[in-house]
């Protein structure tokens, strides 16, 4: 198991040395990037190729690395914002998935964050850069579409015990989580989606 475990935590230490020569001015996008790059431990854990203590240990750690950063002020810039802490709770809540929720169901959610979350963060990103507004922390329908999309798909690849109606539902109101400004998505989304279980599982 420890070769998938090492094969999953290589692809987003390759992400973050990836992005660096991205740059600063991409922030936002090397971000999802970084976001992207979890899929492979996620899918890793759900064929029960890496055990859920294992992934949370691993990315827990990355998560204290990241809150390192922030706390010495010495922030990787081509991807952690100064004040922003959504890559430290992505983290950690990642990690709680991984410990204490069904893999099946934690899968479903540790990929809405990674895909469906980079999927928005990219669409956002490029609709408000080519009509020339300010991009930073921009929410925008047409990011929430995306959201939607891809959640749809994740839920029909993941939980397919669930009726067409409800993957809508589960999908559309784990985008509500996300678009709202009081919480940050990376923990809101996870433990609505957590809440919201019963209702559907």
């Amino acid at each position: 198991m420890l070769k998938y475990l090492a094969v999953g935590v290589m692809f987003p230490v390759l992400a973050i040395l990836f992005t660096k020569y991205l740059g600063e001015e991409y922030a936002w996008i090397n971000r999802k990037i970084i976001h992207f790059s979890s899929v492979p431990a996620i899918l890793f854990f759900r064929e029960g190729l890496v055990t859920g203590k294992e992934l949370a240990a691993v990315v827990m750690l990355f998560a204290f690395g990241q809150l390192l950063t922030h706390l010495m002020n010495k922030e990787l810039s081509w991807y952690q914002i100064k004040n922003n802490y959504g890559e430290v709770f992505y983290c950690i809540m990642f990690s709680a998935m991984a410990l204490f929720m069904d893999v099946n169901y934690a899968s479903a959610i540790m990929l809405v964050m990674a895909v469906s979350d980079g999927i928005t963060g990219v669409l956002r990103f490029y609709y408000f850069k080519k009509n020339g507004f300010n991009v930073k922390l921009r929410k925008h329908w047409i990011g929430s579409v995306g959201y939607i999309v891809s959640a749809v798909i994740i839920a029909f690849l993941i939980l397919p015990q669930l009726n067409f109606l409800m993957k809508i539902a589960w999908s559309i109101i784990l985008m509500l989580a996300e678009y709202q400004k009081v919480i940050d998505d990376n923990v809101a989304v996870p433990v609505v989606a957590v809440l919201i279980k019963p209702l559907f599982l």
